[in-house]
């Protein structure tokens, strides 16, 4: 009986320690998930567009093909306490005929997205028609179907442009901006035409709700680009880079196609367009984990080994894990080689073409963008 007794008690003993040991490890858990929660891996810039499509915004849509790269590349720049932020662009139209009346005439074009190539695309499929322009409603709608987010180091950002009076439509523009103010997002605004008529038209009280920027554009002018004597050694550099890529899967060579499609488009504005896009290429802003497997494996998105022999590339069929995992350690060094080249490159650009910029009238949408980001990202310890 009594080595019964001792041995009941042990145990009891040992549940206890097990039960103290089990909560110490649980609020262990809850601390870390908190620290987790206020200072996560990764930060963003996310940032809508909303752009009027009606008749009159052909010079718009123009200047944001045109104006992309350049917008990302300055964005690429930033740091938030020694790091550097990851970007996601959403993009929505409205004021446009060929839209659903009973949405307000508004279209998610793409919701908060990574995939530069693919925010490319959808930016050129863009087309004018119409219409009636509701911003309000077109800025609530954007509020209500895009993931935010509630990490405070976030710059959360809404661009609107267009030229007819801000107050229309069902939906107030004050009750949307108030809404803007619980999400953390700052709304600005961009007006197309005469800087004091967008003020008599609301503009600038839609943005000044959330502490925003009110901005009014030439929106029908054309973009300048600015070329430099470093434009032709980085173009052959983004030729070098391409050959960097690894096709897996499915939509391996569907998204390399697209990527050389959307190259081209960026040079369709010009050879310095194409550069700026080359610039974008090399930073840290593009990635294309779900069909390069450079990428991919950089990101920890797949394991080598489990990869389907369908899913590799024709020059990949019939390799062991060991010779797939040294040939993508290849390319990865080829890349990071080639953008190191092109980032060098392009800081001798860059100050070429600010001096240029200093004897120009940039008065655009990458002007009125940048200058905005700039401003506001500082609020929360961003810097360039």
């Amino acid at each position: 009986m009594k080595t019964l007794s001792k041995s009941l008690v042990l145990l009891f003993l040992l549940a206890g320690i097990s039960g103290i040991y089990a909560n110490a490890l649980e609020n262990r858990k809850t601390q870390t998930e908190t620290l987790l929660n206020l200072h996560p891996d990764k930060r963003y810039i996310k940032v809508a567009l909303l752009l009027d499509t009606s008749n009159s915004m052909d010079g718009l849509i123009d200047q944001a093909k045109a104006q992309l790269w350049e917008i990302v590349n300055e964005l690429s720049y930033a740091k938030c306490r020694g790091e550097r932020p990851n970007l996601k662009i959403a993009l929505y139209e409205y004021g446009n005929d060929g839209l659903v009346s009973s949405e307000g005439y508004i279209r998610q074009v793409i919701g908060f997205s990574e995939d530069l190539d693919e925010i490319s695309k959808e930016l050129f499929s863009l087309t004018t028609n119409g219409g009636s322009e509701y911003c309000g409603h077109v800025i609530q709608t954007s509020l209500n179907q895009l993931e935010w987010g509630s990490n405070p180091d976030d710059l959360k950002l809404i661009f609107i442009a267009g030229n007819e009076p801000f107050n229309q439509g069902r939906v107030n523009y004050q009750h949307a901006t108030a809404n803007a103010n619980e999400k953390d997002v700052t709304v600005n605004t961009i007006f197309c035409g005469d800087f004091n008529q967008g003020i008599g038209s609301y503009w600038k009280h839609g943005a000044d709700l959330t502490a925003g920027d009110y901005m009014a554009i030439n929106h029908n002018r054309a973009t300048v680009h600015f070329a430099s004597p470093y434009d032709d050694a980085i173009l052959q550099l983004n030729i070098k880079l391409n050959k960097t890529y690894v096709t897996y899967g499915e939509q391996g060579r569907t998204k390399k196609a697209l990527q050389s499609e959307q190259d081209s488009r960026a040079g369709s504005y010009s050879k310095e367009n194409a550069v700026s896009r080359t610039v974008s290429k090399s930073s840290h802003l593009y990635k294309n984990s779900s069909w390069d497997l450079v990428d991919a494996v950089e990101e920890d998105a797949i394991e080598i080994d489990e990869l389907e022999e369908s899913s590799l590339p024709q020059e990949l069929k019939g390799k062991s894990t060991q010779e797939i995992d040294a040939y993508i350690k290849t390319k990865q060094r080829e890349r990071q080689s080639i953008q190191r080249e092109i980032q060098e490159l392009n800081e001798k650009r860059r100050a070429y073409i600010t001096k240029k910029k200093q004897q120009e009238n940039t008065n655009g949408l990458e002007s009125a963008m940048i200058k905005a980001i700039k401003s506001q990202a500082k609020l929360k310890n961003y810097e360039w």
